[in-house]
């Protein structure tokens, strides 16, 4: 039973979220609204900022944002209406409705790219390989091409999670081939009139002029700001434009199911991983504990926009924030307006206290996993809290009731201990448990780096060069020449390899391959590729750029 909501409780609600919303009002930028709904009625919905900075337009109600990653549940909600309909099952290879894909070493099936444990690689990842950033121009078809050239897994399906848009491109192209409809049409007809969801549709071209829609932004170096570019098409993985008012019609319908009572149950269905433990990446969304209650959640990232879709069923609330800022972080106010709601309730567990600054101070550094070659960056920020940074993403970490540090409210596991003065130990999804070392800096790089190395599956070579006193990767790929990418050491064969973007400054893990200590090939990891190969071209010279 949900606990009843007084006038008093909603005036301190309204207090909280306005309160959250305040170093966004009577700015003159981008901004942030926020809806909070309690047993079925929008409680409070706020906004703050400008839905247009060029012409001066707030938003307002019913302001349209590009929510990204939000999307999947929505593409996830289709597959299951096929399969209720008897046209797939999940458990389907998924080669079976999309015959271009590549025979991998194991069967990927439907439930495992809904799942993100199909080992498929990043479909941006891939294009990132190949020098081309989230403003670079591409089709769609160049996404599915960069799927269909791997020939390797990021590990054995079913074994890890690894968020990967790749699987959720292929589901929608699924549901359009078995459906002979477009994912717009589709999803229109089947949710989005049913439900009333009047701002929601699918948008795979980025031109196209949309009612409403806010611009997104990035803030420049001027304390002002700028329009945020982005040219990749959107489609099952990210396509949909939609409003607070409409994400909060899609979050009451799980309760009175006006449409998917039959279907609706399997959004939030958990798979195992094949050890047994637990996967909390449900099917587009994610179930995971919060302050003692379970919360079924998506973010959603694009360039200039930033979403948070935020359910607990058990005490009747729906928080969905939206952004239109790049700097924003709709997460953490989703979940500081949650708390504004949980708080004092019967069952609920305090916030846990983070360690002082003195424990947070010895944790930071640099860290290496010897098993996998990743790096990691912990750090002290201003506030004196521990940032967690890996491959170029950075979060403020969060106390768990356990002692831990962990990545906040995602959807994989990321959480760390101090392990002696110079380890931490860290688990990550699967049970998965680390002791990754802690790198003294001042390490030179490699030797006998310099020259040209081609991947067949990224259809991409990077060349190496030196010049002005540093070493530089450029990569050519099939839809683009990137910028030089600067190299830093590490330690030994291991060094960073610095990838600016739209969204961040990434980086990717590379490790100096090696025969007879002669450099044969590089293998590089991202956040979201593992393990990619890269053979040094026959007779490649070592290079000096002039």
């Amino acid at each position: 039973m949900y606990r009843a909501v007084t006038d008093l409780d909603l005036r301190m609600l309204e207090r909280r979220v306005d309160a959250l919303l305040a170093p966004w009002a009577g700015q003159h930028g981008p901004g942030v609204t926020i809806g909070v709904v309690l047993e079925g009625r929008m409680a409070v919905h706020r906004h703050a900022g400008l839905a247009s900075v060029e012409h001066d337009v707030p938003i307002g109600p019913a302001t349209r944002f590009r929510i990204a990653s939000v999307s999947k549940q929505f593409t996830c909600a289709a597959i299951l209406m096929l399969a209720a309909e008897g046209k797939l099952s999940l458990e389907d290879e998924a080669r079976r409705y999309l015959p271009e894909l590549p025979e991998y070493p194991q069967r990927v099936t439907v439930s495992h790219l809904m799942h993100n444990t199909s080992g498929i690689r990043d479909m941006l990842e891939i294009m990132r390989h190949g020098g081309a950033d989230l403003g670079t121009p591409i089709r769609l078809q160049d996404l599915v091409d960069g799927i269909c050239r791997q020939r390797t897994l990021n590990f054995a399906p079913g074994s890890r999670f690894l968020y990967s848009n790749s699987n959720f491109l292929l589901l929608g192209l699924i549901v359009e081939r078995l459906s002979g409809e477009t994912l717009e049409s589709f999803l229109e007809m089947r949710i989005f009139a049913p439900l009333g969801m009047r701002d929601t549709r699918v948008t795979q071209n980025l031109q196209e002029a949309i009612p409403h829609l806010a611009t997104g932004y990035f803030p420049d170096d001027q304390k002002g700001w700028l329009r945020a570019p982005h040219a990749f098409p959107l489609h099952g993985e990210g396509g949909l434009v939609s409003s607070v008012q409409d994400l909060a019609l899609w979050g009451h319908n799980f309760t009175t199911r006006r449409i998917g009572a039959v279907w609706l149950d399997g959004l939030t269905t958990q798979t195992p991983f094949t050890n047994g433990a637990v996967n909390r990446y449900a099917r587009g969304l994610v179930v995971r504990p919060y302050r003692g209650v379970e919360t079924i959640s998506h973010g959603g990232l694009w360039p200039g926009y930033r979403t948070e879709f935020l359910r607990v069923p058990a005490q009747g609330v729906t928080v969905i924030a939206i952004s239109n800022s790049g700097a924003s972080d709709p997460n953490l106010l989703a979940h500081r307006a949650l708390d504004a709601v949980l708080d004092g309730r019967p069952g609920v567990h305090p916030v846990p206290a983070l360690p002082g600054r003195e424990a947070v101070e010895k944790l930071a550094g640099r860290y290496l996993d010897p098993e996998t070659d990743s790096t990691l960056e912990l750090a002290l920020s201003d506030q004196g809290k521990l940032t967690i940074t890996t491959n170029g993403m950075t979060v403020t970490a969060e106390a768990m009731e356990d002692g831990r540090f962990a990545s906040p409210r995602g959807s994989s596991v990321f959480a760390l201990r101090a392990a002696g003065p110079d380890a931490v130990e860290v688990e990550q999804d699967a049970g998965t448990i680390g002791l990754w070392h802690r790198v003294t800096p001042g390490d030179s790089l490699p030797e006998g780096l310099t020259g040209s190395y081609h991947s067949p599956e990224m259809a991409t070579t990077w060349t190496v060069t030196e010049a002005e006193g540093k070493t530089w990767i450029q990569a050519s790929g099939p839809v683009a020449t990137g910028p030089l990418w600067e190299v830093e050491p590490v330690q030994g064969d291991v060094f960073r390899l610095h990838v600016p973007g739209t969204l961040f400054r990434s980086w990717l893990d590379v490790r100096v391959l090696r025969e007879h200590n002669q450099v044969v090939g590089l293998e590089a990891s991202g956040g979201r590729v593992k393990h990619v190969r890269y053979n040094r071209l026959a007779g490649s010279p070592e290079t000096k750029a002039p």
